[in-house]
């Protein structure tokens, strides 16, 4: 998934900024909980954290639901080698950080996928992967930036989509689009695959 053809962010998110993601003021304009209830897991359910980064919201899903099987992607070695610190550290025993090797056994086998602040981030390419590991019932949550909001936080606006923009990107990618809601900083799209 290195190819970054369609990116709206130019660059890869660089992991010496890290610390950013585990700023814990995160959580007031994007709770957990309120990104778990867009999720909608079924009891006991696999839900893959996709571009997942030092895992913030991979851990406080599994703390609010330690019925989940959270699986954490990220294509970067140094944010899953920090989720891993962070793991060793912790009680978790339902967060597996893992890495682009394990896409081909998630194919088509996913029942809740979950990307906060990457669709910005995705090339084409990586997008289609992402659509491919949904099950034929299985829901994407895309919460980004906004695109369309001031805000003090995140990406330059030029770097992100608006709503009406990731509705189109993701129409295009082969997305059909079930619900949306903002946030103060954010924007949230539950899709399933187009059949």
């Amino acid at each position: 998934m290195d190819d970054r053809h369609g990116a709206k962010q130019p660059e890869r998110f660089d992991p010496a900024r890290a610390a950013r993601l585990d700023d814990p003021a995160r959580f007031e304009y994007l709770p957990a909980a309120e990104v778990l209830e867009l999720l909608d897991p079924p009891q006991s359910a696999e839900v893959v954290d996709f571009g997942t980064g030092t895992g913030t919201y991979a851990l406080a899903i599994a703390r609010l639901r330690p019925d989940l099987r959270l699986i954490a992607l990220d294509e970067q070695p140094e944010m899953l080698a920090l989720l891993r610190a962070k793991l060793a550290a912790g009680d978790f025993t339902n967060v597996e950080p893992v890495g682009n090797e394990a896409l081909p056994a998630l194919r088509g086998r996913v029942s809740r996928l979950l990307a906060i602040n990457v669709l910005h981030e995705l090339g084409d390419a990586a997008l289609g992967e992402l659509r491919d590991l949904l099950a034929g019932d299985g829901l994407a949550t895309f919460i980004d930036w906004s695109g369309d909001v001031e805000r003090p936080v995140g990406p330059p606006r030029d770097h992100v989509y608006t709503p009406s923009e990731a509705r189109t990107r993701l129409a295009g990618a082969g997305f059909h689009i079930q619900g949306e809601r903002r946030f103060p900083y954010h924007y949230a799209l539950v899709a399933r695959r187009k059949a």
